[in-house]
């Protein structure tokens, strides 16, 4: 992306979350009151992750888990006896997410980016993956779509360690597609990002596709130049 195409997106970001939070602004509402009748605790969980350049910002999600002492797996599967009754509720139609429209407009991260990962998964990244912090981070990218049931997956497996589960079966593929992103990234694409992820989500939450067997659209990898990196 050149200068006026960083721009662009800079402006649709902000345009478009300013006007997310005024539509939804009495669901997301409602769903803070749920939050703090069902248990003890803030609205928001505020968790440090590593944005554009390698800063850290705070994160703004609704809390779906019980107040803990930070010890125990920081990946949660499906079933995980953290996640408060509201929790399964705004984590199964990722209404948990809505709150980070606050984020892109205060211009930590992007409507659509490579989700803001916690430091100690930054600091696994190779000298080509550091090529993703030179872009925001986002709300959803092509491996958020591909990944919309994590928690399923990770349930799923045989793994007894969530965290080791995730690095295995999960993060190999998801860096290849933020990767591919911060390749490839175009407003057209992003545009393309957003429109899947709402089809994907009505899809799977609606019953007219598994969430089980459902795959992304992701469009066949391309080869720019290395210069687009920058």
């Amino acid at each position: 992306m050149n200068l006026l195409s960083r721009a662009a997106k800079r402006a649709f970001d902000l345009t478009a979350a300013s006007a997310g939070l005024v539509v939804t602004g009495l669901p997301l509402a409602a769903v803070a009151v749920a939050i703090k009748v069902d248990s003890p605790g803030p609205v928001f969980y505020r968790g440090e992750r590593v944005g554009l350049h390698g800063k850290a910002f705070r994160i703004f999600k609704f809390r779906s888990m019980h107040m803990h002492d930070g010890t125990g797996p920081h990946t949660t599967k499906d079933g995980d006896a953290r996640v408060t009754r509201v929790g399964k509720l705004i984590r199964r139609y990722k209404l948990d997410e809505l709150s980070q429209l606050i984020n892109v407009v205060l211009g930590d991260m992007s409507l659509v980016g490579p989700r803001p990962e916690v430091r100690w998964c930054v600091d696994l990244y190779t000298a080509e993956e550091k090529s993703i912090l030179t872009v925001r981070p986002g709300i959803t990218d092509w491996a958020s779509i591909k990944f919309h049931n994590e928690g399923e997956i990770i349930a799923a497996s045989d793994y007894d360690d969530p965290d080791q589960a995730y690095l295995e079966l999960i993060r190999p593929e998801k860096l290849r597609l933020q990767l591919k992103y911060v390749r490839e990234r175009t407003m057209w694409t992003d545009i393309q990002i957003i429109l899947e992820t709402l089809r994907k989500l009505f899809a799977t939450r609606t019953g007219l596709e598994s969430s089980s067997t459902a795959s992304a659209q992701v469009p066949a990898a391309q080869s720019p130049p290395r210069s687009t990196l920058a």
